[in-house]
């Protein structure tokens, strides 16, 4: 989390705890990505934990990797699979190109993203007991945007209620990060994502596999057993 180690590992364990429900609930391939992102958050999240305890020990070296692996989640990893993940679930072509046009900004950003890392490593620093992670780059306002429409806004184009929910809080979350706190937005805004993306399990719950097990068998009801004859 961006407030203390401690907070980053529970986190962390958490959301492990969280995927690997989601995992075992999937019913097919496709819907493995999805469920994953709870797990590859709270990796994410042991991560900066982690990178907690490297700055408080002034470890430059050990500080640099995990700066670096931080944001290789946070800067490449989920604009483009979050899309891709949302994609892997859906059915309804239209949505499905959308999701897909999504993706494709997602990869472009985010290779983007890997270029600038390479060239210019991301740093972390405490600042006000926080994580500030500075990382420059040029074409700020077009990555941005793509980064957008990869991690935030493919979700809300879904046709499943839970990942719209996603979505929408990954979005709300994002806009508040900014606006209150700025200064540590990337680990602020990932650690509000990470908490939210527990919302990922409710997409598989129980009730909803029974119910599409009864829709499944009255859709395979022949229309004489239907009308009683």
């Amino acid at each position: 989390m961006c407030f203390s180690a401690t907070a980053s590992f529970s986190a962390g364990l958490g959301l492990l705890v969280v995927g690997a429900i989601a995992a075992r609930r999937t019913r097919s391939t496709a819907e493995l990505p999805f469920a994953l992102i709870p797990a590859l958050f709270g990796v994410q999240q042991l991560v900066e934990g982690a990178l907690w305890l490297a700055l408080g020990r002034d470890a430059p070296l050990l500080t640099s990797c995990l700066t670096q692996a931080y944001s290789a989640f946070s800067q490449i990893l989920w604009p483009f699979y979050i899309p891709l993940a949302v994609l892997s679930l859906e059915v309804v072509p239209w949505r499905r190109t959308v999701i897909g046009a999504f993706a494709i900004a997602g990869l472009a950003v985010s290779m983007f993203l890997a270029w600038a890392m390479l060239h210019q490593p991301v740093l972390a620093e405490l600042r006000d007991h926080h994580i500030s992670y500075v990382f420059w780059h040029s074409s700020v306002v077009t990555a941005t945007a793509l980064y957008l429409l990869g991690a935030c806004l493919s979700p809300l184009v879904s046709s499943h209620s839970a990942v719209r929910v996603f979505g929408l809080g990954a979005s709300v979350s994002l806009v508040t990060a900014y606006t209150l706190y700025s200064t540590w937005f990337i680990s602020v805004w990932c650690f509000f994502a990470a908490v939210l993306s527990v919302v990922v399990l409710f997409h598989f719950s129980p009730t909803r596999f029974a119910r599409m097990r009864a829709d499944a068998r009255h859709r395979h009801i022949p229309a004489a057993a239907k009308n009683g004859c």
